[in-house]
């Protein structure tokens, strides 16, 4: 445990001080519309969706941190926050202090991770989880009623009725509609999320924001924000390939419900997943035992 918790870099003030205002830049090129659209009272099915999906707020993605076993030469530990430590050779993270506060929902993550990586892939579910979000319901019961469907909701059901659903993932699965639930092949659980979820899963590899900003301040916000930035695109995918017609705000349909927008749309899956696990492999490099 000592060696894990050792200083791994001791950064000057030009050089953290650059990486904290590149970090900001970058995360306010996501922050500045959204703020805006929040200010009037507007809404977007898919650049909005990790700020209102996620409990991160915008002040805190916005926020730098370092990441474990960093110090930093002429900082000031009170700017950083509450788990800073100045001392000699500069101000660090209480790593050992926060990872026994959190010692329980960090090997929680670590265990769910782990898990997920050591699966193969699977790419045969063809975005229906999105389709069976709205299974049977009309124009007006969808999540997403001001934006139209573009098939009639006896065709998306039918489209749902031929094709399947074989959703692994737990925070899909439950905004299911009631009828949509009985034609997955599975029933997942929050209980036997370690046991199901897969590394080809949309849902899956757009959680690691999740599970990123979660172990924050021990991973480098640039890690948060590349899992940010993987996760705004997957949700891109996930709404062109679903039942909504999104064209007016410039996203053009992935057809699923045809051979070739089922192939367009595994070829970006299996992308996603590529990087997505390089990202789950940054995640647990920063989660030793």
């Amino acid at each position: 445990m000592t060696a894990a918790l050792a200083p791994t870099a001791v950064l000057d003030a030009a050089v953290w001080r650059a990486r904290h205002r590149a970090h900001e830049e970058r995360v306010d090129a996501w922050l500045t519309p959204h703020l805006a659209r929040r200010r009037r009272g507007e809404k977007h099915p898919v650049e909005d969706f990790l700020f209102t999906y996620y409990s991160y707020r915008p002040a805190q993605l916005r926020r730098w941190h370092p990441g474990a076993g960093v110090v930093l030469r002429d900082a000031d530990a009170a700017d950083l926050g509450r788990d800073y430590r100045a001392g000699a050779a500069g101000v660090t993270l209480d790593t050992e202090g926060v990872r026994a506060r959190r010692a329980e929902s960090v090997a929680w993550i670590r265990a769910l991770l782990s898990a997920t990586a050591g699966r193969s892939a699977q790419f045969g579910c063809f975005g229906m989880h999105e389709w069976a979000m709205v299974y049977r319901q009309t124009q007006a019961e969808v999540r997403h009623n001001a934006w139209p469907l573009r098939l009639s909701p006896e065709r998306t059901a039918a489209v749902v009725d031929e094709r399947g659903v074989r959703c692994s993932h737990f925070d899909a699965y439950r905004f299911f509609t009631a009828p949509a639930r009985p034609l997955n092949v599975l029933t997942p659980t929050r209980e036997s999320q370690h046991a199901l979820e897969q590394p080809g899963c949309l849902h899956a590899n757009m959680d690691l924001y999740k599970w990123a900003y979660k172990l924050s301040p021990l991973v480098p916000s640039e890690l948060v924000a590349d899992a940010f930035d993987l996760a705004r695109e997957i949700r891109t995918l996930d709404m062109r390939a679903s039942p909504y017609d999104l064209a007016a705000l410039g996203y053009p349909p992935v057809r699923v419900e045809t051979a070739e927008g089922r192939a367009e749309y595994v070829t970006a899956q299996r992308g996603f997943a590529e990087r997505a696990a390089a990202l789950r492999a940054r995640l647990l490099d920063a989660l030793p035992e």
